[in-house]
Parts: structure tokens; sequence; C-alpha cells
């Protein structure tokens, strides 16, 4: 038998810390996608409310279609606890293996960002909590704005260093 060896996809990236802009590789945890069909109510209410627990996050990232994110990789039990407490609202397929999470933050975030994606990314039109899925540069990310100056990347996993090195590019001018 040969162990399976996790190798984080940015493990040797450094966290990227200026006054203005700071980039850092999330922890690579829990990433389920749920698929709901759409015009079925409050599907993300209900995820959440179904979920019952404070440490995932859902996202909406288009209609019928959710990113369930944490930290903790669970155990296969509790991933297969979520997958019955959602059946009946939402099919639910693991990604943890295939998806990258990287949080940009500070003042010049949105900026940074809006170099890339034509995303229109200010505070009154992407509020705290709104999720959208779009390209930066060639690759597709879906963004989640998680505070005011805070925004969530996830990409797919192979394309996770690319999007890194572009993200570094674009904050130069603010380091």
């Amino acid at each position: 038998m040969f162990p399976i060896e996790h190798r984080s996809a940015l493990g040797s990236k450094p966290t990227i810390l200026s006054t203005d802009v700071t980039l850092t590789a999330l922890p690579e945890g829990l990433v389920l996608q749920a698929l709901s069909a759409t015009g079925s109510g409050n599907v993300a209410g209900i995820i959440v409310a179904a979920l019952e627990c404070d440490a995932l996050a859902v996202r909406s990232m288009s209609p019928g279609q959710y990113f369930i994110v944490g930290d903790e990789i669970g155990s296969p039990g509790d991933l297969v606890d979520i997958l019955h407490k959602l059946k009946p609202h939402a099919d639910v397929v693991d990604q943890s293996h295939g998806r990258v999470r990287i949080a940009i933050s500070g003042a010049k975030a949105a900026l940074v960002l809006a170099k890339g994606t034509a995303v229109d990314l200010d505070l009154n039109v992407f509020p705290v909590g709104h999720a959208t899925t779009t390209l930066i540069g060639h690759i597709a990310v879906g963004i989640t704005r998680t505070a005011e100056l805070e925004f969530e990347l996830m990409v797919l996993r192979g394309f996770a260093e690319s999007l890194w090195d572009e993200l570094a590019e674009l904050s130069l001018e603010y380091r």
C-alpha cells in the first residue's frame, strides 16, 4: 500500500503583507458544492439551518449553486451527516480535494481585484456576504466578500498557484 500524502497547493507561498493589501492562503479544509433546482425557495437559508454549525459558511454562487466551506476537514461520518441533512433540498458533491481558497484583504483589496475582473466590487453593489463566479484574467474564480475590506477567492486546485502569482503581481503597487 502507498499512503496518500496531502500536499498543500499553496504551501510554499508565504503570506503577502502590506499596509494596504494582505494575501493569505486559507486552510485547505471542507468545500462542498450543493446543487438545487432553481426556484425551490430560500435554499441558502435552509442549508444554513440544516447544518447547525457556525464553523461552516454558505456561499450562494449562482441560482441553485452553493458552496459550503470550512477551515477543518470533517470526518467521513460528518460528511454523510451533512449529505443526509441536505438531501431533501440539494445534492451535495465534496470538492475539498479540488478547490483552494485564498483571502485578500486591506484598504486596496477591491482595487487589486478590480484590475483582473469586470465585477463591480463597490461595497454598495457587492455587500458583505455577496458571492459570484467570474474570471480574473483567464482563471475562473468564486469571489465572496467576507467583510468590508476582505474577500475570499475560491479556485480550482490546478489554477491556485497561477491565481496567487497573478494577485501578487496585481498588488505590487500597493506594497
